[in-house]
């Protein structure tokens, strides 16, 4: 029997690249961006709140905010935003956020890189599916594009 939750999503790939170069891809502003479609206007630390825009084509008109909440170096990162915030016309400042992780783990082959996103069950119900899609559909794509950053083809 499987249990399926509509609270969290996860995501993991395994990368071809030492831990540090994986911990840079993340946290990297710079880095961040070229792979996760973004451009940011200020560094990751924690408790900053860092702003920029999406430059993927065709949501270029849309800002990307995020509250670093924590950082333990080449292990964990973690941030709050609003997910699947894509109308420009709707202030989603009065809904909960949900946490996005980012744990790192050695293995034979590189490094693990697992994300994990909850509180889906906290956005408003009549939004919370369309949320958990597509971020699940975004997650997925982005496990990709790290790939491809670490390795050179992106």
């Amino acid at each position: 029997m499987s249990v399926t939750s509509t609270d969290r999503i996860e995501k993991s790939v395994v990368l071809r690249a030492p831990r540090a170069r994986v911990w840079e891809a993340l946290t990297d502003a710079r880095a961040f961006g070229r792979w996760f479609g973004v451009e940011l206007a200020g560094p990751f630390a924690p408790g900053a709140r860092v702003t920029g825009r999406i430059t993927h084509k065709g949501y270029e008109h849309l800002p990307f905010e995020i509250t670093v909440e924590r950082m333990e170096p080449e292990r964990l990162l973690s941030w709050r935003w609003h997910p699947n915030a894509v109308d420009p016309g709707v202030d989603y400042s009065d809904e909960p956020t949900t946490l996005v992780v980012f744990e790192l783990t050695d293995v034979a082959e590189g490094t693990q890189l697992d994300v994990v996103e909850s509180g889906f069950d906290g956005v408003p119900l009549s939004r919370r599916a369309t949320a958990y899609r597509g971020n699940d559909e975004g997650w997925a794509q982005q496990m990709v594009a790290i790939e491809r950053y670490l390795s050179g083809s992106a």
